[in-house]
């Protein structure tokens, strides 16, 4: 089972029932045919900012923070929103279409690639604060790639 089906599939689980530990959500997995380390369950839960919330019965539950539910992933968007990518120094300037920026730099914010400091969305153009300007390469890379520009 590759990570993309096993994360999948956790989503799917706590879109569904309130999963309120690890124990309980590997359980649910086991049954479901995915056996899962609990660091790997672990490392899951944290790659797909997964909260813990109290219910109103007072018992925690996994769940989705409401800003990422509503955040389509980048590789829905930057096909369809991104013009292009220009770097000078550690700056790079993401063109998308109009109305386009704002969720495009959400999704790189909630992706927290480890070469971005930061992102200033507007209605068309994304800043993307890098750590080093040898990095801006990569990520253009990055981004042509998830656009399918390359």
């Amino acid at each position: 089972m590759t990570k993309r089906s096993r994360q999948d599939a956790i989503l799917e689980i706590i879109r569904e029932d309130r999963i309120g530990s690890q124990e309980a959500m590997r359980e649910v997995l086991q049954e479901r045919g995915i056996a899962v380390t609990q660091a790997t369950l672990s490392r899951d839960i944290r790659d797909l900012k997964l909260v813990k919330v109290q219910g109103a019965d007072g018992q925690p539950y996994y769940t989705l923070p409401e800003e990422w539910e509503n955040t389509p992933p980048l590789e829905r968007l930057l096909p369809t929103l991104f013009l292009s990518a220009e770097g000078a120094g550690n700056l790079l300037v993401v063109k998308t279409l109009t109305g386009g920026a704002q969720a495009v730099g959400l999704g790189i914010d909630w992706e927290e690639w480890p070469e971005v400091l930061g992102t200033i969305a507007g209605d068309d153009t994304i800043l993307l604060i890098l750590r080093d300007a040898e990095e801006v390469p990569q990520v253009v890379e990055r981004i042509h790639r998830i656009a399918g520009r390359r």
